[in-house]
């Protein structure tokens, strides 16, 4: 399970209000800010779980203790938000430059 630690982390990474998170997550915002400060008694671990899934979506990677190298859990940046690979080698032409 993902720590509150790592979803503020996450959230601040990559700029991202409760109120995205919630609508992305389908976990009220309510929740999302009792879960990072601590506080969330009632939070089951599907809250958690529909909160990883949204911020993997969005290009999180949660790591776990001691994966990548000394430390705890954690987080990087697998991919930015909405990243875009570009145009493929075949489909440049004319038509697409800039």
């Amino acid at each position: 399970m993902i720590s509150a630690a790592q979803i503020r982390a996450a959230r601040a990474l990559i700029d991202l209000t409760i109120d995205k998170l919630s609508a992305a997550s389908g976990v009220s915002a309510l929740l999302i800010l009792q879960i990072e400060t601590e506080r969330a008694y009632d939070a089951g671990p599907d809250a958690y779980a529909r909160l990883k899934e949204a911020l993997e979506d969005m290009g999180i990677a949660f790591l776990d203790a001691g994966q990548g190298g000394e430390g705890g859990e954690g987080i990087r940046l697998a991919r930015r938000p909405h990243e875009v690979d570009g145009i493929r080698p075949e489909n440049l032409n004319a038509t697409n430059d800039d």
